[in-house]
């Protein structure tokens, strides 16, 4: 019998490290907005059942209109308002993803470029009560430095990794993870942070390095060059 997957898909912030009135997902890249992008990589993937887009307070029947009847994103059966921070955000489509999902994946509303390959490749990673997350080992040396910029340490490298999304886990595990941290007043950003802590194994998927996080005006640039690079690459095949 198949396994149930729900994606919850945290796309609330409000971008202001942007610089732009509008929020960051709802941004046009090549006349599409990024999150989109993001949604159509689950919207496609066989592995996927259903999807819960969790956006700013107010902003749910825009995306229902604006996003999900024009690009034809039919998984998405929830669209529900988020928390003032991605925790809280995650934590709500958490709740309101179907009892019967078996594992949930955790993507960010502003990663756009990932492929539905590195998406399966997780997934399968993920198996039993074994979480898996994409990350990209460091390419670079990194440094533990104090407040005034003094170096403490030189961390080995080939142990450290960047971590991306997808993150996929039990959807048991990552219920009790959240409700673990409220109750032990823990904030953290990375999904597989607060599963780490109860103990629960996670393996590492290598990631991409185009699936970038949009956040800032930078990131925008860059994005629109991985769109020319990929047309690019469309164009010599």
């Amino acid at each position: 019998m198949k396994s149930r997957v729900a994606a919850i898909i945290p796309a609330a912030g409000f971008g202001r490290r942007m610089g732009h009135s509008t929020p960051k997902q709802f941004l046009l890249l090549n006349g599409i907005p990024i999150l989109v992008y993001t949604l159509k990589v689950f919207e496609s993937s066989p592995l996927i059942d259903e999807i819960c887009l969790v956006v700013p307070p107010g902003m749910e029947d825009r995306c229902r209109i604006k996003l999900l009847e024009p690009y034809h994103l039919k998984k998405v059966g929830r669209v529900i308002s988020g928390g003032e921070t991605r925790q809280a955000s995650v934590h709500q489509g958490l709740k309101k993803t179907s009892p019967d999902a078996d594992r949930v994946v955790v993507h960010d509303g502003v990663r756009p470029f990932l492929s539905g390959e590195l998406l399966r490749r997780v997934l399968e990673t993920a198996t039993g009560e074994v979480g898996a997350i994409a990350a990209m080992p460091l390419k670079e040396t990194p440094k533990q430095v104090r407040e005034d910029g003094t170096v403490l340490s030189t961390p080995d490298r080939t142990q450290l990794y960047l971590a991306q999304t997808p993150q996929v886990f039990p959807r048991k595990v990552l219920m009790e993870a959240y409700e673990k941290a409220y109750a032990d007043g823990i904030a953290s950003t990375d999904d597989s942070a607060l599963v780490e802590r109860l103990g629960f194994p996670v393996r590492i998927v290598e990631g991409a390095w185009d699936n970038i996080k949009i956040t800032t005006a930078e990131d925008l640039h860059l994005a629109g060059k991985i769109l020319e690079l990929r047309r690019e690459e469309r164009g010599r095949g």
